[in-house]
């Protein structure tokens, strides 16, 4: 009996033609979108960019008739409302900076949408995510290893999935270039094989964040002072959650020379300044890890550690220390390693685990 699969299919092209590759495979697929918003908020004018635009969900629904496969959409509004965009919100109202992928892809794509494949008699659930999953017979453990195209990796992205996870998941693109992504899927007579990468916050219209947060937050904003290290207060802010460490356009008053945020204290409602050379650091704590490679991390690991998506990877020195946290030691000063961002460890391209950068 062929295995079945849950595609998610965004309407894209990496969706779309990982659907096309399972087929290939020999899979029983059966395509699927998750509608993350309210469907009358997906249908106004203008909101073609959201997550779940109804331009996205009939480009999806196209490619699934093309290849004869059966196709739903799923509504996980609520859910998503619940773990993304109320943490999201949350985590900018505390002066942190999130990351929203990353929570999504393990409470939505791989939580909600496994949960429904489950349900379904469904023994897998397929991404076009750049990245690989194996199994490591040796320590009987599922890997998450950097994909094949550099440009386009997403394992940091991954680093929070569970064993029980993994074992459920196939990334059929893993192995894949972006240029052959698209050239296969034009061969095939997908039709959205030209289509555009999103390049935003999937779910702020217009890339407004301060907006968004706005429509969110509403009276739980409040201004507060902006100043330097040694107290002399510089200006304004208009609240915490319009900022971000290292961020350097925006400050609201004129300063002789370049300055950048240092510093969000949430408790005094106040935004630190200082120079450019001010924002390296050299260590940091991360807390609530995720071990993806190995079970724990005992004493100490030699490592490279990604701070942020699109930043390179840098050698460091990683310690268990108490509280179930862990030091990173950096060979070289990071640039504005920011709090509510995910630092994520790897070994060669293997994702040894990761966790949350603390204050």
């Amino acid at each position: 009996m062929r295995k079945k699969v849950l595609v998610a299919m965004s309407g894209g092209v990496d969706s779309s033609l990982a659907a096309a590759l399972l087929l290939e495979d020999g899979y029983e697929v059966i395509g699927a979108t998750l509608r993350l918003w309210p469907e009358e908020l997906c249908k106004y004018e203008g909101n073609d960019r959201l997550c779940c635009s109804a331009m996205d969900i009939e480009d999806a629904r196209a490619v699934a008739s093309f290849l004869k496969v059966p196709f739903y959409v799923l509504n996980a509004a609520r859910e998503f409302n619940e773990k993304v965009i109320e943490y999201f919100c949350n985590e900018y109202e505390n002066g942190l900076t999130p990351n929203p992928c990353i929570v999504c892809n393990e409470e939505i794509k791989f939580g909600t949408l496994l949960k429904k494949a489950m349900e379904l008699d469904i023994d897998y659930v397929a991404t076009g995510h750049y990245a690989r999953i194996e199994y490591n017979s040796d320590t009987h453990r599922y890997v998450i290893r950097e994909g094949s195209d550099p440009h386009k990796d997403q394992s940091y992205v991954l680093y929070r999935l569970s064993q029980e996870q993994m074992a459920r998941i196939l990334l059929p693109i893993g192995d894949w270039t972006k240029e052959d992504v698209r050239r296969r899927a034009k061969e095939l007579g997908i039709n959205v094989h030209d289509k555009p990468d999103s390049q935003e916050l999937c779910f702020v219209l217009n890339n407004d964040l301060n907006g968004f947060l706005r429509s969110r937050l509403k009276d739980r904003i409040q201004p507060g002072l902006i100043m330097d290290k040694d107290g002399r207060v510089l200006g304004e802010h208009p609240g915490v959650c319009f900022f971000t460490i290292g961020q350097r356009k925006g400050l609201g008053f004129a300063a002789g020379e370049p300055l950048y945020v240092l510093k969000i204290d949430k408790e005094n409602n106040l935004i630190i300044v200082g120079k450019k050379e001010e924002t390296r650091r050299r260590e940091l704590v991360a807390y609530d890890l995720n071990w993806v490679a190995i079970e724990r991390l005992d004493g100490t690991k030699t490592v490279k550690a990604k701070i942020r998506y699109n930043h390179p990877k840098d050698d460091a020195i990683i310690s268990s220390i108490p509280g179930d946290c862990v030091r990173v030691e950096f060979l070289r000063g990071q640039e504005s390693p920011a709090p509510g961002q995910a630092v994520v460890f790897y070994e060669d391209d293997m994702v040894i685990g990761g966790g949350w950068i603390r204050n």
